[in-house]
């Protein structure tokens, strides 16, 4: 086999070792660090796919391999980082079960519902410019960027965002996740306005966002995608 159809594969391990670090970094009580990680898998996630299409490297052990990675990237680094952020809520409800605090388990859940996100998207072939269902890099790249936000306001280890919000994000995008609902992808056919409008109209709120107020932005640029996906994913279909 050519070297260059090992490529996509090695950018795939990168991904995955990326979210290896994140959860490494969760561990050592650096939440900071462990949502840049979540960042760098996503970058490593886009060069696969497009190293990918490039070269024309597609492969059976490369899809594989890619679902794989995905699940600790972007199913169990995000769960570790919600269980930092639960654990550290001033109003979490103290219940204890052989020394271990309960509730921020159920963090868990979204690793738990990541893994079926990405067992579904395997098996079916419809999901080609759009996505049934929030894709698992979306719900990783929203609960990275919350430590990346409360970072920057100097709210993160004060317990700003409480036990229960950080719950309710669990629960909505775990459902999210598998439900039936359309989120439109960034899979352009060409860079023309025409048929990308909603695209184009995302990435230019998400830039300027980005750039006014830094990091806090991020986790409102994940609901401003989640909107126009909403309102707009399926008309992109007709």
């Amino acid at each position: 086999m050519k070297l260059k159809q090992h490529i996509p594969n090695l950018l795939t391990c990168g991904n995955l070792v990326s979210g290896c670090l994140s959860i490494l970094f969760i561990a050592m009580g650096m939440p900071v660090k462990a949502a840049m990680m979540v960042f760098v898998a996503g970058l490593f996630d886009f060069l696969d796919g497009f190293a990918a299409r490039l070269l024309h490297a597609h492969s059976p052990i490369g899809a594989d391999l890619d679902s794989l990675s995905d699940v600790v990237s972007f199913g169990v680094a995000p769960g570790f980082i919600m269980f930092w952020l639960m654990s550290h809520a001033s109003d979490l409800p103290s219940v204890v079960w052989l020394g271990v605090s309960v509730l921020p388990c159920l963090a868990f859940l979204l690793p738990v519902f990541s893994a079926l996100r990405l067992a579904k998207f395997n098996i079916d072939d419809t999901q080609k410019t759009s996505f049934r269902g929030l894709p698992a890099p979306g719900m990783a790249i929203f609960v990275a960027s919350l430590p990346l936000a409360l970072g920057q306001v100097g709210h993160l280890t004060d317990g700003a965002l409480g036990y229960w919000a950080c719950l309710g994000i669990t629960l909505v995008f775990s459902f999210m996740m598998v439900s039936r609902l359309r989120f439109f992808s960034f899979k352009m056919k060409s860079a023309k306005w025409k048929g990308n409008e909603v695209r184009w109209i995302f990435l230019l709120v998400a830039l300027v966002g980005f750039v006014v107020i830094g990091r806090v932005a991020l986790p409102f640029i994940m609901m401003v995608y989640i909107l126009m996906s909403v309102f707009f994913a399926g008309k992109m279909e007709d």
